[in-house]
């Protein structure tokens, strides 16, 4: 089958093939050791040192932003796993950096690689506000919550600058839409007003990944996002503001930050947060072998624990695709951290609430060129 690439504008020079500039070492600020090919590439490329030359650090990798020139802008999912149908998310790729992202495989469907092109080859869908009032405003359309984020992290740093995921919001306000944002950054506070405005229609909910508490892990497993102490403090602020919040201790990842899914709870319940989900590591396509060479690289002597475990909850696989155990695993292990799980949410009374938005003040969203003719 033909694959197809996606259309992008010349913001910057087209994308590099995957695996062709970027050589694997680890880098500062990076979270994928490597850059391998993507699954779809025919050709596998490696470099190898011919000894002329002295051994030299890598340079730093540039973040490069491609103007994506998407012709929709929301996603349906039919997944029973996803308790959202509806997903938009701004960017293609994330700064962000998170080795133990489920999204990097997406990045083959664009010819580049899961690996460090996935963190410094972004895609931004600069029409991503207009797009969505014209979807908003189809007679046929039916109001469901939107989940902002659900791929990848839609305040990541980039949205600092192109303000993308503010114009989304300003159209779901205007339309008096539900909305849920899913996040790690810290930039969400950015837009406070719009979501203080959204709160007050039972219109918002935030959700907010804590991975982990201990700083040097989330810098070697999310090296360009908020350290845990500033996320928490986010969550506390949004909180405060009057914006229903959610943990998400997620990933969790088997020996590795486990031990730490009560005390994640713990520290946001504390700072107000009134519900909590979790997501066991899964690790689809390309993923595996990127993690498993960050373990080389980071945790070599927690390796082979990390993947027994990994495997025990996906069937002695890497990962488990089927419906109904691919966010949750199966087997003694998830069992027993489903129990821990749902042992600290009663505990801390969490997820007591019912998580409902209000879609019955739904308006289709004017088009503001139509003031022109006044």
């Amino acid at each position: 089958m033909e694959r197809k690439r996606a259309e992008f504008q010349p913001e910057a020079d087209p994308p590099p093939e995957s695996g062709t500039t970027v050589p694997d070492c680890p880098r500062k600020g990076r979270g994928a050791v490597g850059n391998p090919e993507g699954r779809f590439d025919p050709e596998s490329r490696h470099r190898e040192h011919d000894g002329w030359d002295p051994e030299e650090e890598e340079p730093g990798l540039q973040t490069i932003v491609y103007a994506d020139a998407a012709r929709s802008i929301l996603s349906h999912n039919d997944s029973p796993d996803v308790p959202l149908s509806r997903s938009l998310n701004p960017y293609r790729g994330c700064e962000h950096g998170c080795i133990y992202c489920f999204a990097r495989p997406s990045h083959s469907y664009l010819g580049l690689s899961p690996g460090l092109d996935f963190e410094s080859r972004i895609f931004a869908k600069h029409a991503a506000a207009e797009l969505l009032r014209q979807e908003l405003a189809k007679p046929s359309y039916r109001p469901e919550v939107i989940a902002l984020g659900s791929n990848t992290d839609p305040y990541q740093p980039v949205e600092r600058k192109l303000r993308i995921t503010r114009g989304v919001l300003e159209v779901l306000l205007q339309a008096r839409h539900p909305v849920t944002l899913i996040t790690k950054s810290t930039l969400v506070l950015r837009d406070l007003d719009l979501l203080q405005e959204l709160a007050q229609q039972n219109l918002v909910r935030v959700c907010l990944s804590i991975t982990t508490l201990d700083g040097k892990l989330a810098r070697n497993l999310e090296p360009r996002a908020a350290t845990p102490m500033k996320r928490l403090a986010t969550l506390q602020k949004l909180n405060q503001a009057g914006i229903p919040v959610t943990v998400l201790s997620a990933p969790m990842i088997p020996g590795l930050n486990d031990s730490e899914l009560e005390a994640i709870l713990e520290a946001a319940a504390e700072r107000g947060a009134d519900r909590a989900g979790y997501v066991l590591l899964r690790l689809p396509h390309e993923l595996g072998a990127l993690f498993e060479n960050w373990l080389d690289t980071h945790m070599p002597e927690r390796k082979n624990r990390v993947l027994k475990l990994v495997k025990e909850t996906r069937a002695g696989h890497l990962y488990e695709s089927r419906w109904g155990t691919r966010m949750k695993g199966r087997g003694v292990y998830a069992d027993l951290l489903r129990q821990r799980f749902e042992t600290a949410t009663r505990r801390l009374k969490l997820n007591r609430t019912e998580n409902s938005m209000d879609c019955n003040r739904f308006r289709a969203p004017r088009d503001p060129r139509q003031f022109e003719l006044f």
